[in-house]
């Protein structure tokens, strides 16, 4: 039996643990600017961090890391290069795609700019 939680609202809404655990996954800021970035295809740290601008570096790898925990991410060494890696995304990753373009078209019609 799947457990739920309850929000104690006036009507004690049943919230899912699966739902409520994939918004703290990718409610985190960055995390989607980090998906984005590597729909694309897959990217060098250094790279990735010129491409989101205001991240930190410690920031941004706290997130890849978080990313590669729950299998959205991976990070690949160059052979060429012992010293070169990138970052892309897994297939479970690449599954957010139609997820992100909702996200942004959503956005685009109801979230006001910010000046």
């Amino acid at each position: 039996m799947i457990e739920m939680a309850t929000a104690n609202t006036d009507q004690d809404k049943v919230i899912c643990p699966k739902f409520e655990q994939t918004f703290a996954i990718l409610g985190k800021k960055w995390t989607g600017l980090i998906i984005d970035v590597l729909l694309d295809g897959p990217r060098r740290f250094k790279d990735l961090s010129q491409a989101i601008s205001g991240v930190s570096d410690r920031v941004l790898v706290e997130r890849l890391k978080e990313l590669e925990k729950e299998d959205i991410v991976t990070r690949e060494l160059d052979d060429s290069c012992d010293m070169k890696s990138g970052y892309c995304l897994t297939e479970k990753g690449k599954s957010l795609k139609n997820v992100m373009t909702e996200i942004q078209e959503w956005a685009d019609q109801w979230v006001c700019e910010i000046d």
